[in-house]
């Protein structure tokens, strides 16, 4: 195996009772950062945690702007290397996205034992750790390879860098043609997963469109990672999806039936966290999945209540949805576990956001006013009806049970007689039969 091959694969399938790898986090202090510099190095000790490494110290350094060698200053890269050093650590993780040249100078700063990582890579390696379907999969390598590719050179440099002699040849060593090597091998990977992908979208586009012809009313639950989708999805659905208190606990999106008291069924799907600095590749990757948002009529934006940072992580969530152009469809915001909350924290966050929905998914508390606000809006586009059907056309009344809601039916000689209100995308099928039209 490759070094590439080892690398690519990392995260992909967990060792039982594998040792807990020892890390160093490292965060730089930058004008006009949204999130302060200890909460991100906190979501970041968390995301080390779910990856399964345990966080042996930290440091951060104020700069205007990035090093273009080392990221941080160059004592404070020799610094690091020190504390790793110190801490026996095997790995050093920053918070911010390094370019591969700086990945590799500070590589060369650590020492070989010590692995040096971005944010981009470690949520990547939780990506990689939790996903479980064939697409999620895939989605997950095709951003591996491609944030891999501008990368390979530093992992090949060791080789280069011990060439032995001079003379002709001597210019392409072991390590520049293994180099060429893997970024064949790393392209060739990245358009057989396309291609797989493009297939795969296919199948959940005809799947989506099923459900859009369906007229059923399409609700998206969106949010950042761990503010209680799939909690919510399975305290309405009875759902059965897995739900840890865990980053990224789960990352295919699900899609359950759920009828409204009115006897109305829509749809809720349950879709992939977003985090702050998600990394773009992901973003890209995900396209399928996220068009489960896109394709909504209203989108829940969750929100965990309890968090300190709970601002900054909408900010980050509408970001995304800009970045999927999901920014301007109906949505509302939705504050879960607020059974986490004091008297005092709870009437503050009401008064900030009034038109928001308060529930907990962990009690139930809330979700019954919630659903009555699905129902409004899935109904606010509903046409009033009074229909004639005839007894021939079962279909049609077993229709108005199914997908409109009914305000009152009779039998009469002529068929039966339903008061309802029914969607725009069934109202057609009913206005030949209004009563007393032509």
């Amino acid at each position: 195996m490759t070094e590439y091959e080892s690398v690519i694969t990392r995260g992909m399938t967990p060792v039982a009772e594998e040792r807990r790898e020892r890390a160093v986090l490292v965060g730089v202090d930058r004008p006009g950062s949204t999130w302060p510099l200890a909460s991100s190095l906190a979501e970041l000790e968390r995301l080390v945690d779910t990856a399964g490494a345990d966080v042996v110290a930290s440091t951060t350094q104020k700069l205007g702007a990035p090093n273009p060698r080392t990221f941080v200053g160059t004592g404070k890269a020799d610094e690091v290397a020190e504390l790793a050093r110190a801490h026996a650590a095997d790995l050093v993780v920053f918070d911010d996205e390094l370019t591969p040249s700086q990945q590799a100078n500070l590589e060369k700063a650590m020492g070989r034992d010590v692995k040096v990582i971005d944010r981009t890579a470690l949520i990547l390696d939780i990506f990689a750790l939790h996903a479980t379907s064939k697409e999620g999969r895939l989605q997950v390598r095709l951003a591996q390879n491609e944030y891999l590719l501008p990368r390979l050179r530093g992992m090949w440099a060791h080789l280069a860098s011990n060439r032995m002699g001079g003379g002709v040849g001597s210019r392409f060593g072991e390590g520049e043609s293994q180099l060429e090597v893997d970024r064949r091998m790393v392209r060739k990977r990245i358009t057989s997963i396309k291609r797989e992908l493009k297939h795969l979208a296919e199948v959940r586009a005809v799947q989506r469109e099923s459900r859009y012809e369906s007229g059923m009313f399409k609700v998206a639950l969106a949010g950042y990672t761990n503010a209680g989708k799939s909690s919510l999805l399975n305290r309405l659905t009875n759902a059965d999806v897995l739900a840890y208190d865990k980053l990224f606990a789960t990352l295919d999106s699900t899609t359950r039936k759920f009828e409204l008291p009115e006897g109305r069924e829509i749809t809720i799907t349950d879709t992939v966290g977003f985090i702050q600095k998600l990394p773009t590749t992901l973003i890209e990757a995900f396209k399928s999945t996220l068009d489960e948002i896109t394709g909504a009529d209203l989108v829940l934006h969750m929100v965990d209540a309890s968090s300190d940072e709970y601002e900054a992580q909408i900010a980050a969530v509408e970001d995304v949805l800009g970045q999927i152009q999901a920014q301007d469809l109906l949505r509302v915001l939705v504050f879960n576990k607020c059974d986490l909350l004091d008297e005092e924290h709870f009437a503050a966050l009401k008064a900030r956001h009034p038109q928001a929905q308060f529930v907990s998914a962990a009690t139930g508390e809330g979700v019954g006013a919630l659903v009555d606000h699905i129902a409004r809006v899935a109904s606010a586009q509903d046409e009033h009806l009074d229909v004639l059907i005839p007894y021939s056309r079962g279909d049609l009344v077993s229709i108005a049970h199914e997908r409109c809601h009914i305000l009152s039916e009779t039998h009469e000689e002529a068929g039966t007689r339903i008061v309802m209100l029914a969607g725009p995308s069934y109202a057609g099928l009913f206005r030949p039969f209004v009563h007393g039209g032509e």
